[in-house]
C-alpha cells in the first residue's frame, strides 16, 4: 500500500511519530513522504493516534505542524520546547530551521 492511498484506519505503520500528547510538531518516520498524503500518526507517550493532510514533500526525520503554529509561538516536541516560531506555519506544513529557531541564541 502507498503512503499517497494509505489511511490510518487499520495500518499498523505510522508515517509520523509524535512523543507527547502535549506535541505540536511530529516527525516523519518513513522516505517520501509526500504532499497530499493523509499522514497516520502515533504519540508513543499513550499510543494515541492521529491523522495530519501532508501540505509539503517530508523527508524523513524532519517535522509535521500539527496544529496552525503562529509566529512567536514555540514549537513542542518530546513535551518540550524545542525553539521558536518565527514564520506562521499551517498544520500540515514542514517544520524546520526556515521557519523554527533554537531560543538559546
Amino acid at each position: 500500500m502507498s503512503s499517497h492511498a494509505a489511511s490510518g484506519g487499520g495500518r499498523t505503520h505510522p508515517h509520523l511519530l509524535a512523543h507527547s500528547p502535549l506535541d505540536n510538531v511530529a516527525v516523519a518516520v518513513v522516505e517520501d513522504l509526500k504532499a497530499g498524503t493523509a499522514a497516520f500518526g502515533v504519540v508513543t507517550q499513550d499510543n494515541s493516534t492521529f491523522e495530519v493532510e501532508v501540505r509539503h514533500d517530508i523527508p524523513i526525520g524532519h517535522k509535521v505542524a500539527l496544529a496552525d503554529l503562529k509566529t512567536g509561538d514555540t514549537a513542542i516536541k518530546y513535551g518540550q520546547d524545542i525553539g521558536r516560531v518565527i514564520k506562521d506555519v499551517a498544520k500540515g506544513e514542514h517544520v524546520h530551521v526556515h521557519n523554527v529557531k533554537t531560543k538559546r541564541w
